[in-house]
């Protein structure tokens, strides 16, 4: 893609999540676009993952950032944001894609209630104190993409409830942070995101895979069909669209 039809050019992007799977890919994707990309990651183990990421990032002429971040934590969410305008003097947009996921039906018995509220720190509390501390060096005109699911809206099996209700949590959050930002040109949106088979999920395919019978679409999406809504929502011809939800999850909801 030539310098002329970069359309983040200049500009500063944070995804959460980005040592792997659709993060990884995200980040990359704003990078091709021509924007400097910082991302989380957490485990120490993802440090070889992370560096190759920097390094792709940076061979498209544009500057990487890793930052080791553990999002259930919302107490360091300042910390991360004051990092990145410390490299990079700004920042324009944030693509919230950092989760884990926990299965479990609201009568288990068994229930670890320690792993489950963990969960929510990093899907629910660290995801909205990433937003408070970064929409106060956003620049006006900035931009807000969550990652969410129409798990939210739809559970479709056993064992999604605690899924299910963050779902919709996100979705939720986007709206009325919608409402707060829009004064200042900025967007937040929400793409659901589909079934997709990634590094991270592979362990679950054959727990997926007849899930795919419930959609109009019934195949795992691509990681390209899922940030493709990303990378618009993110830039500048998005800028009157904000408190909506894009499903690129094959028409689960159909």
């Amino acid at each position: 893609m030539s310098a002329a039809h970069k359309p983040l050019s200049g500009k500063v992007a944070l995804v959460t999540g980005g040592a792997r799977g659709l993060g990884a890919a995200t980040a990359l994707a704003l990078a091709e676009q021509g924007a400097d990309v910082a991302f989380t990651f957490v485990s120490s183990d993802s440090i070889p993952k992370a560096a190759a990421v920097v390094a792709r990032i940076e061979q498209l002429g544009v500057r990487g950032l890793s930052v080791q971040a553990d999002q259930a934590d919302a107490g360091k969410a300042p910390q991360l944001i004051e990092s990145i305008i410390g490299r990079f003097g700004r920042l324009d947009i944030v693509v919230n894609s950092a989760s884990i996921d926990r299965f479990g039906t609201a009568d288990d018995a068994q229930r670890d209630e320690a792993v489950f509220e963990h969960y929510w720190a990093v899907a629910n509390g660290g995801f909205r104190a990433i937003v408070r501390a970064a929409s106060k060096v956003m620049g006006d005109g900035g931009r807000f993409v969550f990652v969410g699911s129409n798990l939210g809206v739809r559970p479709g099996a056993p064992g999604m409830s605690d899924m299910a209700s963050i779902k919709a949590a996100i979705d939720g959050y986007a709206r009325g942070a919608a409402r707060d930002l829009a004064d200042r040109g900025i967007t937040v949106n929400v793409v659901h995101a589909g079934f997709m088979e990634t590094d991270i999920n592979a362990h679950m395919r054959d727990a997926i895979a007849p899930m795919l019978q419930n959609l109009c679409i019934k195949r795992f999406a691509r990681l390209e069909e899922v940030i493709a809504p990303i990378l618009f929502l993110a830039s500048p011809a998005a800028s009157y669209i904000t408190g909506t939800i894009i499903d690129a999850d094959g028409g689960y909801n159909v």
